[in-house]
């Protein structure tokens, strides 16, 4: 099995999707076989690359999950599209708090024919967060660098901790990424100095840059690596794809 990354911040506006879309077509154009798992209700990461949600959320669908698999255009990228049904999230939530392991059965099995798998996570820490992180080997936690930076992260680490404590050895932290950086702010090199003497080494080098070819980008259904390749969002993260796959 690949390597299975669930991106997650229970804060919305944080650059989570985009980080997700980004480092998941940043890995397939490094000839990757990456797919991109939409399991936020919002589905962002589904319409970011130009396809519909689904009308019925395929993990709550008995047939395998290749089979609703579409191909994007960037080659070596497929995505699981998400729903915007409320019953299908209910289902999935339910699945997950009543301890069933047919949710993760099902999702786990289906994700052997790609290198990587990043999960796209609903910013909360309720029951879709925890089942994507019980079925992940990694978690990349995206952390804007802005004054609330580091509000409710305890939370969060405290159910990153929680799932590590109850399936040893399965997952581990991947790292934090600085998002929406602004060189020129003294508030951002505030915010990232106390981030990195706080986390240390588990917080990436690279830094995503304020560009606004990274939120353009999604409006033409496709990445900021493919939009706009030689502007400074495209560079960040291709270097930030680097590093991830450094720590194999």
């Amino acid at each position: 099995m690949g390597r299975i990354l669930c991106v997650a911040n229970q804060k919305g506006g944080v650059g989570k999707t985009t980080t997700a879309a980004n480092l998941a077509a940043g890995l397939a154009h490094g000839g990757m076989r990456t797919l991109l798992l939409d399991l936020d209700p919002q589905c962002n990461a589904t319409t970011g690359f130009g396809v519909a949600p689904a009308a019925a959320h395929p993990l709550v669908s008995e047939s395998p999950i290749c089979e609703s698999v579409v191909t994007t255009a960037i080659r070596n990228l497929s995505l699981l599209p998400g729903s915007r049904s409320v019953r299908d999230v209910e289902r999935i939530a339910e699945q997950a708090r009543s301890g069933s392991m047919v949710l993760e059965s099902h999702l786990a099995g289906g994700l052997n024919a790609w290198d990587y798998c990043l999960i796209d996570c609903p910013p909360s820490v309720g029951d879709l967060t925890r089942t994507a992180l019980a079925c992940s080997t990694e978690v990349i936690m995206p952390i804007q660098c802005e004054y609330f930076a580091l509000e409710g992260l305890t939370q969060m680490i405290e159910v990153i901790r929680d799932v590590m404590h109850e399936r040893p050895g399965r997952l581990s932290f991947g790292g934090i990424v600085l998002t929406m950086h602004d060189a020129g702010l003294e508030l951002t090199a505030e915010v990232e100095h106390e981030v990195r003497d706080f986390f240390g080494e588990i917080v990436f080098e690279t830094v995503i840059p304020r560009d606004v070819a990274v939120s353009e980008a999604p409006s033409h259904a496709t990445s900021v690596l493919d939009y706009a390749p030689r502007s400074r969002g495209a560079r960040a993260y291709t270097e930030l794809c680097m590093e991830v796959r450094d720590c194999e």
